[in-house]
C-alpha cells in the first residue's frame, strides 16, 4: 500500500481480487475502509459489502449495521483478526529488517512460518486421530 491510507485502496484492491476470482460475492472491511463513495462503488461490484461506519451513525446505517447478514458477517471477520494476530505472535509484532525490502521479506517469511505452523498442526491432528482409532478397544462378537 505504500503511501495510500486503507479508505484509499478498498475498491482497487476489491477489484483486483473480483477479477482473480469471479465467483466473490462479499468482502468484509474494518472501520478504516469507510467512505460514502468507498460504500457505493464496492455495491456495485460485490453483491454483499460489510463496511462499518466510522463516527456517529443514522438511522439508515444503524439499520444496515444491525441487520441479520451484517452481524453474521462480522463474526466471520472476527476469525480474520485472529489469523492475523496469530502472525504477528509468530514473529510480525517488530520489523527487525531495515528498509521497505527488508519489510516485504519480513512480512513474506512471516506468512511462510505461519503457514508452515498450520499445516504442521493438521499433520499433527491427523497422526493423533489415526492412533486413537488403532487403541480403540475391540469388542466380542456375542
Amino acid at each position: 500500500m505504500g503511501q495510500e491510507t486503507d479508505d484509499q485502496i478498498a475498491v482497487l484492491i476489491t477489484q483486483q481480487a473480483k477479477q482473480r476470482f469471479s465467483d466473490l460475492n462479499g468482502c468484509s472491511y474494518d472501520e478504516g475502509f469507510h467512505s460514502a463513495t468507498n460504500r457505493q462503488q464496492l455495491e456495485a461490484i460485490l453483491d454483499s459489502v460489510i463496511l462499518p461506519k466510522k463516527g456517529k451513525h443514522s438511522v439508515q446505517d444503524k439499520e444496515r449495521e444491525h441487520s441479520p447478514e451484517f452481524v453474521q458477517a462480522r463474526y466471520k471477520h472476527s476469525a480474520v483478526e485472529s489469523a492475523i494476530n496469530a502472525v504477528e505472535n509468530h514473529g510480525l509484532d517488530r520489523c527487525l529488517d531495515h528498509g521497505l525490502d527488508g519489510f516485504k521479506r519480513y512480512v513474506g517469511l512471516a506468512v511462510v512460518a505461519r503457514n508452515i505452523q498450520t499445516l504442521g498442526h493438521i499433520l499433527q491432528q491427523r497422526e493423533l486421530t489415526r492412533l486413537q482409532k488403532r487403541q480403540r478397544p475391540y469388542r466380542l462378537a456375542a
